[in-house]
């Protein structure tokens, strides 16, 4: 019984500036791929949905025309609800140490955004005056990291904060710079170099600068008012925005997820015509862009938007060949088990709380297992705990047959409950064996390029994809939480207690907060809390 509660199935089951001279600007980023053909299963582009934010207040004009041909802007950081006890205290400290020595120090890109949006910024990006070797002299624990785009990692307490210099981003800059080089009216030296730096940027709400100490933000390509109007909008024209970076097509779904914003028809369409070019993106870039989208709160919405526009079925085939053998529709607003599963598990995290990348492909894999082959409620009931509590599967399927709450049958994965014999619990257990190891098959298959290149092959309009970005080192972590439960109780393992989530160990892959959030999350979503209102008895649940 303890047990059951530390799962989470005991009660409600619920779960001043520097005048330094900026380098001159470098010839541009080489092109991601060719024009590739459009995919012709792809969905029109959906109308918007209400603003789902407050109206923000007026600006003060300072006149200029940006690339966009629109008036440059400066806003309050007050009028906009931003205050400086938003930053966290580790970026504070940075910009504080850079102020005092007399450079100018701003927060830049999505932080701004997310500030404005009253969310949680995933993390706190500073650029500043200094060049990145006064960076590295300014802190005690500093060091530059990138080659293509060199940045400053400054360790604060258990915090990274990423510094970026003005004079590496002008050195990087596109070539096609000369078109835009033109000073707007109104811009001083200060202002020009603000402006250069976000017409380099990938979507206008990305594009502020704020300055903490002034209090203004800095809004030169029209970043706020495509906040207001809940849009995903690229600063240059979208087409050469994803020919330049093919990787800013999957940045886009990932911030309109996350965000609940629309794509303008110019992006939208882009998106579709190139589409494809993400296959030429390293395995371990796309691996890094799906887990911004899985693992960070907006899985489910994010699976939606990649099936809607038609990149599920290049990133990640065997799961949109399960939507169209459901006979899921682009625009369908149903649900299904796929999505329930994540999301019960976008309930339970945040940008600033993520889970390990081996908890959203254990999800993949176990649903693709029960989606092969349905299972009966209480199978995947005794697997949940028997998970849990590192392998002991008798005393999972004891605990499990006396469940008598009702399960969600509208999942096709789900058969209906079987007859058992409280007596016998062999037959149990090895159904219960038998589902574990189609997790781990399914999970092989998944990491397998020629059964992923023929998911989508009873369908001949679908692009031909054998996309496999989960690596071997992640397939063999993945596997390593479900393997207690075929292989039997782990030597030493003690099984989480309580149902708080140590979201530290969450996002570091510690196995048995895993585990713990596996289960949580399968249980919950065959047996979701809500039915649980209606069923009386003081069972073990209730205890």
């Amino acid at each position: 019984m303890a047990m059951a509660a530390a799962i989470g199935i005991g009660i409600n089951i619920g779960f001043t500036s520097c005048k330094r001279p900026f380098a001159a600007i470098r010839p541009p980023l080489i092109y991601c791929f060719a024009k590739l053909p459009r995919i012709s299963s792809l969905s029109a582009v959906e109308s918007p949905k209400a603003d789902a934010y407050p109206a923000l207040p007026a600006a003060s004009v300072n006149g200029g025309i940006n690339c966009k041909a629109q008036e440059w802007k400066t806003w309050s950081s007050k009028e906009l609800g931003i205050t400086n006890s938003m930053i966290d205290k580790p970026t504070q400290f940075v910009l504080k140490t850079l102020k005092k020595k007399g450079y100018e120090v701003y927060l830049v890109g999505g932080c701004v955004r997310d500030l404005i949006l009253k969310r949680i910024p995933k993390d706190f990006d500073v650029i500043t005056s200094a060049e990145l070797r006064e960076v590295v002299r300014s802190f005690s624990h500093c060091e530059i990291v990138g080659k293509r785009f060199p940045i400053c990692h400054v360790h604060v307490s258990d915090s990274i904060i990423e510094v970026s210099s003005f004079s590496t981003v002008a050195r990087k800059s596109r070539k096609n710079f000369n078109s835009l080089s033109k000073r707007p009216r109104g811009c001083d030296e200060h202002d020009y170099i603000r402006w250069r730096n976000c017409v380099q940027r990938d979507f206008t709400i990305n594009g502020l600068m704020f300055d903490p100490y002034l209090k203004l933000v800095y809004d030169y390509i029209g970043g706020v008012e495509d906040i207001k109007r809940s849009r995903v909008h690229t600063v240059i024209p979208a087409f050469s925005s994803f020919t330049e970076d093919c990787a800013r097509i999957l940045r886009a779904f990932r911030i309109a997820a996350r965000l609940e914003f629309k794509f303008t028809k110019e992006l939208a369409l882009s998106l579709k015509e190139l589409s494809l070019s993400v296959l030429r993106l390293d395995k371990g870039r796309i691996h890094m862009e799906m887990n911004y989208m899985l693992a960070y709160g907006s899985a489910e919405a994010s699976i939606r938007l990649l099936w809607k526009y038609g990149l599920l079925e290049i990133l990640l085939p065997l799961q949109a060949a399960y939507f169209v053998s459901q006979g899921f529709r682009r625009r369908d607003k149903r649900s299904n088990l796929l999505l329930s599963l994540f999301s019960n598990l976008d309930k339970l995290l945040a940008p600033d709380r993520p889970c390990h990348s081996s908890l959203w492909v254990c999800l993949l894999a176990f649903h693709k297992a029960v989606a092969d082959q349905p299972q009966d409620p209480l199978v995947v009931a005794a697997f949940c705990l028997a998970v849990h509590n590192g392998g002991s599967l008798y005393e999972a399927v004891n605990i499990a047959k006396s469940i008598n709450r009702p399960h969600e049958s509208s999942f096709h994965e789900l058969l209906e409950h079987q007859t058992q014999n409280v007596d016998v619990n062999v037959n149990l257990v090895n159904d219960v064996k038998d589902l574990a190891a189609a997790v781990k098959t399914a999970l092989c298959q998944m990491t397998d390029e020629t059964i992923v290149s023929q998911a989508m092959a009873k369908y001949p309009k679908a692009p031909f994809s054998d996309m496999v970005f989960i690596s071997l080192a992640l397939q063999l972590r993945t596997d390593r939480i479900i393997s207690c439960v075929t292989k039997g109780r782990e030597k030493g393992f003690v099984p989480k207690h309580g149902t708080r989530i140590n979201y530290e160990s969450l996002a570091i892959g510690n196995l048995h907060e895993v585990r713990f959030m596996l289960s949580r999350i399968i249980f919950d979503t065959i047996y979701p809390p809500h039915l649980n209102k209606h069923v009386n008895g003081n069972s073990f649940l209730h205890e």
